[in-house]
């Protein structure tokens, strides 16, 4: 009876990887897809490598904790580790059919907490601690974002700025006897060193997401002594890759395409914040979510963008209302807060000031460049352009778009919360049956 469990184990781990593959690579990659450096499958091959990479060596940590810190390892019965990695993967095939990169890091743990609260074995003081880091990571991307938005966002924006690309960076070059690669000559070098950059963030959240990720697939089965540590990394980093190069052509387009236009440089801050906050928890031994920090530190960065109109005193000092307009401190979601003074209306902000350096109008041709829909022949504006101190840039020289695409953002949030809780409530509903 064992022998056919753990086999059935095994392939529920690897329907588990597979959909951490199509959810993960997304939020790695998704930025250089949509901004056409680089295709879908070679997104897919170089998440895959770095995946390994992260998991073979910080990732190990992860699945310590996960296989026999946050439940006793003897609770991990062949039974119940199929149960767990069950609706792991149920949950997370949710999100990937909608083309959601959802939270793996909270949905596995979901399922192992259902089976710790079905048993009464879970680890009160660990879970604690996760669940801490689990508030405290977006806080801090999120107070990352606000101060690289509000204090250095501006002049790293005049002093780099990356162009668009028209046709995809890396092309395949059929007219010879073998096809082979070939760049596209038109790229400036500047654009090409932001290419760069972009896929070099790209693969290092790779590595972050290989470091939290693996062990969601494969820590029951460590846990109950069925595979060892060393398989297990290679079981599910195949499997990850599996999802990297087929389902995760989804989550890359709603990544690439239809959250945000972000510009190149701001997607370069947001990985780097998200990908070295989860790295540094992984090597603590703690999975947490990379979407969540990433999109947090997003957030951050386009608000502190936004408030740079007003002094730290204005944002602080309520707007007294003129008579009879009934009008406030501004609505909950402005990002300047205060006004500048009596009778000051207060101004709206929106996360897309990221979207042009100050001062410069869109139509114009001097909007910054954008991970997502690229319009064909934008020009940036040349490095060297003059900000304005925080204070001096008035409010109407923010532009008026969304960061996010309202419709996209409400679908990720709600499903960020459903799946998770579809994790915990089914394997607590499960387990307590068979217990």
């Amino acid at each position: 009876m064992v022998e056919p469990l753990i086999v059935v184990g095994l392939g529920v781990a690897v329907f588990v990887g597979f959909n951490i593959g199509g959810s993960s690579t997304g939020v790695a990659f998704g930025p250089a897809v949509g901004s056409r450096i680089v295709r879908k499958v070679t997104a897919g091959a170089l998440f895959t490598l770095f995946a390994f990479l992260g998991a073979w060596t910080v990732g190990r940590n992860v699945i310590e904790t996960m296989s026999s810190g946050i439940v006793d390892a003897a609770v991990f019965t062949p039974e119940a580790s199929v149960g767990v990695l069950f609706f792991t993967g149920l949950s997370l095939l949710v999100s990937n059919i909608y083309g959601v990169p959802a939270s793996t890091s909270m949905t596995a743990v979901g399922a192992i907490v259902g089976l710790g609260l079905a048993t009464g074995t879970l680890n009160a003081a660990l879970m604690f601690t996760i669940l801490s880091a689990w508030v405290v990571a977006p806080l801090l991307a999120f107070g990352v974002g606000v101060v690289v938005g509000r204090y250095l966002y501006p002049y790293l924006d005049a002093k780099f700025a990356f162009g668009r690309l028209e046709n995809p960076l890396v092309g395949i070059d059929t007219d010879g006897r073998l096809p082979r690669p070939r760049l596209d000559a038109d790229v400036a070098p500047r654009d090409l060193l932001g290419s760069a950059l972009v896929v070099a963030i790209a693969c290092y959240m790779g590595f972050s997401a290989g470091a939290s990720n693996a062990a969601n697939a494969v820590a029951p089965l460590v846990g109950n002594g069925s595979v060892e540590a060393d398989p297990a990394i290679l079981l599910a980093v195949a499997s990850i890759g599996l999802g990297g190069f087929t389902i995760a052509r989804r989550t890359l387009a709603t990544v690439g395409d239809d959250i945000t236009d972000l510009p190149i440089l701001a997607a370069l801050i947001v990985s780097t914040v998200g990908a070295t906050i989860i790295t540094v928890l992984s090597y603590l031994g703690i999975p947490a979510s990379l979407a969540v920090s990433t999109t947090c530190c997003i957030i951050g960065l386009g608000w502190g963008r936004a408030s740079r109109a007003r002094t730290l005193v204005e944002i602080a000092t309520p707007a007294e209302s003129p008579a009879g307009t009934g009008a406030g401190a501004g609505s909950a979601g402005d990002a300047g807060g205060g006004g500048g003074g009596a009778g000051a209306e207060s101004p709206e902000f929106s996360t897309g000031a990221l979207s042009a350096p100050p001062g410069t109008d869109p139509e114009e041709g001097g909007a910054g460049p954008t991970v997502g829909d690229l319009a064909e022949g934008e020009v940036p504006e040349e490095p060297g352009a003059e900000v304005a101190p925080i204070g001096e840039e008035r409010p109407e020289e923010l532009p008026a778009e969304s960061l996010f695409d309202p419709a996209a953002t409400a679908r990720i949030v709600s499903l960020w919360v459903i799946t998770p809780a579809l994790s915990v409530t089914g394997a607590y509903l499960l387990f307590s049956l068979i217990a």
